[in-house]
């Protein structure tokens, strides 16, 4: 019997004495955006000096005390994930005036120098660019240079690896990344550096006891990053899962999750979403299959000759690494006690 072990634990990310060392292999996240205003409550109530640096207009001191925050979160993060692991963090630059004048806070220039200093390999990254549709978009004066300013349409997911490349000893382990493969065209559109078909989830939230505002990103975007840098059964962390979409991902993709979320008051819509995930994950991957049978019939009617079979399918795949390739319909969820759960695959 195929199972996956999820777990939500209502705490402080940068305190995550429940977690061992090094049993995580990969790190899905969006944190806080240190300089976007909504989020300045957040960071003052972890460090109160961060008031005083913005009614001072010290906007300098301030984005630094801020990531001094998220460091320490970064810290447990440094711990808690096994050689060879990957950290994938969603970050956005922020834009505001302090003082009078207009300008930019590289929050994912810092977030990379940290790791880099901890001794993590910096991957290529993905630019996942969020476009604006509103006319009157351009920032500053308009027309007149140079006081116009390029609009802010894209955020940074940072890939980080710790060490060097994750080893498959094992035939279990072997047998398991087979299992994890993509399809063909799949990795030509996930392993793209800019990423433009991923829509931007609203960030207002209809319950009212949580915080108004969250960092939620797209499903797809935690589903991808979890089936290109993980394998079946190994173990995602999301430090600040917020409404919970990284472990969402994790149970459709057949890999355990331990989310952290600080406010408690996300608890209610955690469940609800998953106590739904059955149906919605299997209707994933019927749409990855049936969209496979018809990249595959396209390729055949245009002429293109397919070699291989995959084993468990039957239907045709583009190269030998796909042949073993499998995805898991889920069966059903168990609750374990209070925010645990076990999900068995067909």
């Amino acid at each position: 019997m195929i199972t996956t072990n999820h777990r939500l634990l209502i705490g402080d990310a940068r305190h995550m004495h429940e977690i061992e060392d090094e049993s995580i292999d990969l790190v899905v996240t969006s944190p806080p955006y240190p300089m976007i205003e909504m989020w300045d409550d957040i960071f003052i109530l972890q460090n109160p000096n961060i008031k005083n640096s913005l009614i001072n207009n010290d906007g300098s001191s301030a984005f630094e005390l801020m990531h001094q925050e998220l460091d320490k979160a970064w810290n447990e993060v440094c711990r808690v994930l096994r050689p060879g692991g990957i950290a994938c963090i969603n970050i956005g630059d922020a834009t505001r005036t302090i003082n009078g004048v207009f300008q930019l806070f590289t929050n994912h220039s810092r977030i990379l120098q940290y790791f880099l200093q901890r001794g993590f390999v910096a991957l290529p990254c993905i630019l996942w660019r969020k476009q604006t549709n509103a006319p009157n978009k351009f920032m500053g004066s308009g027309m007149l240079p140079p006081g116009a300013y390029v609009t802010l349409e894209h955020e940074y997911i940072l890939i980080l690896r710790k060490g060097g490349k994750k080893e498959f000893k094992t035939l279990q382990e072997k047998q398991a990344r087979q299992e994890s493969a993509f399809f063909w065209e799949e990795r030509n559109i996930w392993f793209s550096d800019i990423w433009e078909d991923l829509k931007g989830v609203s960030q207002r939230l209809s319950n009212g006891k949580t915080r108004e505002r969250s960092a939620a990103y797209p499903f797809e975007l935690a589903y991808r990053l979890i089936n290109m840098f993980s394998i079946k059964g190994d173990t995602v962390l999301d430090p600040f899962v917020g409404t919970g979409t990284t472990i969402l991902a994790a149970m459709c993709s057949q890999r355990n999750s331990i989310g952290v979320e600080i406010d408690h008051n996300f608890e209610e819509l955690i469940v609800s979403q998953i106590n739904n995930i059955v149906n919605f994950s299997n209707d994933i991957i019927k749409k990855r299959l049936k969209n496979h049978v018809e990249f595959i019939q396209k390729r055949i009617e245009n002429g293109n000759k397919i070699k291989h079979i995959n084993d468990y399918y039957k239907f045709p795949v583009i190269t030998r690494q796909e042949v073993k390739l499998k995805l898991n319909l889920l069966e059903k969820i168990q609750k374990n006690g209070n925010l645990n759960y076990t999900v068995f695959y067909i």
